[in-house]
């Protein structure tokens, strides 16, 4: 059992609204997390009927009081003043066995006041697609909501067509969003802001309540946990899709796997969302959307900020540009190990950069292109130990991964050389830890949906066990990672809502 304790409902009562989930004709248990249970503290795992009731939101687990919370947001650069969970409900708070505080949220459990004519319902595919994405990403690495449980409703929700509904249980350090701070800012309600503030802080930021302005320190850090997280997605060529403020946690994971999708030919303009229509959220525009979000939430901090007129702008400012040293540090971190380079290399950034143009013109897909990699590293390091005398297949099998063998030719004779001078053999582990096998692919996804609506979990769960074990390197794995044919190709990915 789970044991709930509700510190966010002792906020100023705008910022959430009691509410009870609508119940469903007949909830059973699509897939649970024990693992990801025992951490919360789930000693005895109920049975699945129990389970189902739960996490359907039918019946309510001992001691939750679920609340939707109440944000506005920039929803594709334009201010909507009061969003809120339209079709989520926070059960309350768990301390897990680390002693950290975490979220357990309902999503598709009906609707609640901020549902603005909502129905408050999930289709069974926005279920699927979190789920698998969350537990990838939290598999590699990459700070993330988890996914705790989804439970099929045995009922329909009308999206384009009638589709069969679900119930998903996500797992969060918080739903504290800059859209939440955006929802008290523009109600001008200080003591609201404040509160909140100072809750984030001592949940998120402790060593901030220490500074000489903690407000102007919880900006800071939350600007730096942000950069690191979109060079993280970047470097896996995952693209949110939906950069929204009221999509932007506080805590620095990624939430809202809405239309999100990984590259698979590489491109740096990319875009799977069929609402992103102006290619605002493509792959290459992410840090700066990022940036632009925590601007927006440097400006609801300023009244509580220790300076005041242009001062505080000023010093606000020069945090959020300092946005962009964040990210360029990780991100030289993340593609020296993606390369096999050493971390202080000073010839990472330039041959990603080369590689990067390499695959757009070779239509090289990213995945498939860094695996390839990786093997081609082991074998120059067993040819360096004298103990293959082979040829080179996996050269050949990278060089085949282009349309363009030529330039990707020379681009490997540069990247040699610095891997001599990188002694790659100590890299190798970072390296295939920065560059999985198995990834969520889009038409995997698509294929786990198809299925799942005519009734057969079993490929969902098959594609669950590889993305959650992303760098094996089994038959089975093999065939799930290998790239969309041409007719396979997923080129639009949809919204739950």
């Amino acid at each position: 059992m789970l044991t709930f304790e509700h510190q966010f409902a002792t906020l100023p009562e705008p910022l959430w609204a009691a509410c009870q989930p609508t119940p469903v004709v007949h909830p059973s248990l699509i897939a649970f997390n024990d693992a990801l249970a025992a951490q919360l503290g789930m000693q005895t795992r109920p049975d699945d009927d129990t389970l189902a009731q739960w996490f359907s939101g039918n019946q309510l687990p001992p001691g939750a009081e679920p609340k939707a919370l109440g944000y506005a947001g920039h929803q594709f650069g334009n201010f909507v003043p009061q969003l809120g969970d339209g079709r989520a409900l926070l059960l309350g708070e768990v301390v897990d066995q680390s002693g950290l505080r975490r979220d357990v949220q309902l999503k598709g459990s009906g609707r609640t006041p901020f549902s603005r004519g909502g129905d408050g319902r999930s289709p069974l595919g926005p279920v699927l697609r979190e789920y698998l994405v969350s537990e990838f990403m939290a598999a590699v690495g990459v700070p993330t909501t988890r996914a705790l449980a989804a439970v099929a409703t045995g009922e329909r929700v009308n999206r384009q067509l009638p589709e069969p509904g679900a119930v998903f249980t996500r797992v969060a350090s918080s739903h504290i969003r800059v859209g939440t701070f955006q929802f008290a800012a523009v109600r001008r309600d200080e003591s609201a802001l404040k509160a909140l503030a100072d809750h984030v802080i001592a949940r998120h930021y402790p060593e901030a309540a220490n500074a000489e302005d903690p407000y102007l320190a919880l900006l800071e850090a939350v600007t730096a946990r942000q950069a690191a997280l979109v060079a993280r997605w970047m470097s896996l060529g995952f693209i949110h899709g939906v950069m929204n403020t009221d999509n932007c946690s506080i805590a620095g994971e990624t939430i809202d796997y809405g239309p999100c999708a990984f590259m698979e030919q590489f491109d740096p303009q990319k875009v799977f969302s069929s609402i992103d229509q102006g290619k605002r959220y493509a792959f290459d525009n992410q840090p700066a959307i990022a940036q632009w979000n925590l601007a927006r939430f440097a400006e609801t901090l300023l009244p509580l900020m220790r300076e005041e007129g242009d001062a505080v702008v000023e010093q606000a400012t020069e945090i959020i540009r300092g946005f962009t040293a964040c990210f360029s540090a990780e991100q030289r971190r993340l593609h020296a190990n993606k390369l096999g380079l050493a971390s202080e290399s000073d010839r990472a950034a330039p041959l990603m950069e080369a590689l990067e143009i390499q695959m757009h013109q070779g239509r090289m897909d990213m995945t498939a292109t860094f695996d390839a990699l990786t093997h081609y590293t082991k074998e120059l390091g067993a040819k360096a130990l004298e103990t293959d005398t082979s040829e080179q297949p996996q050269k050949e099998a990278l060089l085949a991964l282009t349309t363009q063998p030529d330039g990707l030719a020379a681009w490997l004779a540069d990247w040699e050389s610095a891997q001599q001078a990188s002694q790659q053999s100590e890299r190798l582990e970072a390296m295939r830890r920065a560059n999985p096998v198995v990834i969520p692919r889009n038409h995997r996804i698509q294929e786990v949906i198809g299925a799942a609506v005519e009734g057969d979990f079993a490929p969902f769960h098959a594609l669950l066990a590889a993305v959650t074990q992303p760098f094996d390197e089994s038959e089975e794995a093999r065939r799930l990672a290998a790239p969309a044919t041409e007719n396979e190709q997923v080129l639009r990915t949809f919204c739950g809502t």
